[in-house]
């Protein structure tokens, strides 16, 4: 089992990166998660989770441990694949996908695409324990604004998809936008504050 790669990036974006190490150049899918992380790098260590079927041998790379082990969790849930887990950390951080675990946010879940409401509590229903005992501070009243901004995010996400901007640039416009201004209250608000980051 590889538990990690580490070498040089010669090809990256935001869904999968190629690290060349030892001759070799191994392919890994990545979430929007970990590509933030690694984009500006040319060298990296990147932690690997092996998916290993007849047909096929999937190498998956994070950046941190704690996305890897919800990574994990996360495909060990019935109806939850490789493909839709990796959807999934690309659309929420690996804090608010334990915050909507934990706080029993089902509606956080259902905005991702392959997750229907019975995929969403059946999640809730069997990682909550797990989610934890894995550690880290359990958010008490996180969720609520947490699942608003998380709306919000992707409803302006959205948008900026429809106005042909990359996914990664849109995702980090809104980042930096929600970072300086995180009182934003309206999806029109956040868009333009985006725009201006792209500007």
């Amino acid at each position: 089992m590889i538990a990690y790669i580490k070498g040089h990036i010669t090809f990256k974006s935001p869904t999968r990166i190629i690290v060349e190490t030892g001759g070799v150049g191994y392919e890994l899918m990545v979430s929007l998660h970990t590509y933030a992380q690694v984009e500006k790098l040319e060298t990296v260590k990147i932690l690997v989770h092996e998916v290993i079927r007849e047909d096929s041998h999937t190498l998956y790379g994070f950046a941190t441990d704690e996305e890897r082990r919800l990574f994990a969790m996360l495909i060990g849930v019935s109806g939850v694949g490789p493909a839709t887990a990796q959807l999934l950390l690309s659309s929420m951080t690996p804090d608010e996908v334990r915050a909507a675990i934990l706080g029993e946010h089902d509606q956080a879940f259902s905005k991702v695409k392959g997750i229907g409401p019975k995929t969403a509590r059946r999640l809730i229903l069997e990682l909550k324990d797990k989610v934890a005992k894995a550690g880290g501070p359990a958010p008490a009243a996180l969720p609520a604004t947490a699942m608003a901004d998380h709306t919000l995010r992707q409803e302006a996400l959205a948008a900026l998809l429809a106005l042909q901007i990359p996914r990664a640039q849109a995702q980090k416009a809104l980042n930096k936008a929600l970072r300086e201004k995180p009182d934003v209250d309206s999806v029109e608000g956040l868009i333009k504050l985006a725009l201006r980051q792209l500007g």
